[in-house]
């Protein structure tokens, strides 16, 4: 398995469960721009919803220098190719300013990742993270990479966790955006035809349909039909 589909095998739900909106405080009032809120707003969000998600898009967090590093880092974490998007096509890092917004508790891992980036690359190559070359960068980069499972996520390195949450918001903002769903190939619920299990799988176990079972449950002619049983659980159409 290549790299490429390697990540796309990475699971998603570590940071996914935290995409639900949050309310704010009763009694808190929030002046909103009405242009912010159409930009915004979507019919199956409540009123309250798309207001909550139109302030946090209102709202900056990275400076641009900080958006500038992430990007880079993202692109690290997934970059692209002839065959392939980068984080940066899909926008992630508009994806992870919006996730720190949602969920304030990243803010400070994330900015703290940055700067620790930044000493680490000024320390070792005497040049910010972002202006490095990739392989001072992938250098970097390959000493936090990795963690030992058996060692508990609060007694890991600083800059460890920040690299696994990074490289999961990265997965998720990528592999949930219009690009990144399209080279998943998801299609998400279709009408399909089911013709029975393949006759190669059903030779390979010695075994076969009863033809009078088949012309009773895979005539698509009557897939419509609602079939129907005897007292004694037979299927009579």
């Amino acid at each position: 398995m290549d790299r490429r589909k390697s990540l796309k095998s990475i699971v998603l739900g570590s940071v996914a469960g935290g995409l639900a909106l949050k309310g704010c405080k009763p009694g808190t009032e929030i002046a909103i721009d009405e242009k912010t809120i159409e930009s915004t707003a979507v019919k199956w969000r409540t009123e309250k919803e798309n207001e909550d998600v139109a302030k946090l898009y209102d709202e900056q967090f990275f400076s641009e220098y900080e958006m500038a590093t992430m990007t880079v880092l993202c692109d690290l974490i997934l970059p692209g190719s002839d065959a392939y998007k980068s984080a940066s096509d899909a926008d992630v890092v508009s994806f992870i300013e919006f996730m720190a917004k949602d969920m304030p508790e990243m803010q400070t891992d994330l900015r703290g990742g940055l700067m620790w980036l930044d000493h680490k690359s000024n320390t070792e190559f005497g040049v910010e993270f972002k202006s490095a070359t990739e392989a001072q960068q992938k250098t970097i980069l390959d000493e936090i990479a990795y963690y030992d499972p058996e060692i508990p996520e609060d007694e890991r390195p600083f800059e460890v966790n920040f690299f696994s949450l990074v490289r999961n918001l990265t997965m998720t903002g990528f592999y949930t955006s219009k690009i990144g769903i399209e080279e998943l190939g998801y299609k998400g619920n279709m009408p399909n035809v089911w013709d029975g299990v393949p006759e190669d799988v059903l030779e390979q176990h010695g075994v076969s349909y009863d033809p009078e079972w088949i012309a009773k449950c895979v005539d698509q002619s009557k897939r419509n039909d609602i079939a129907e049983w005897d007292a004694d659980g037979n299927l009579i159409t």
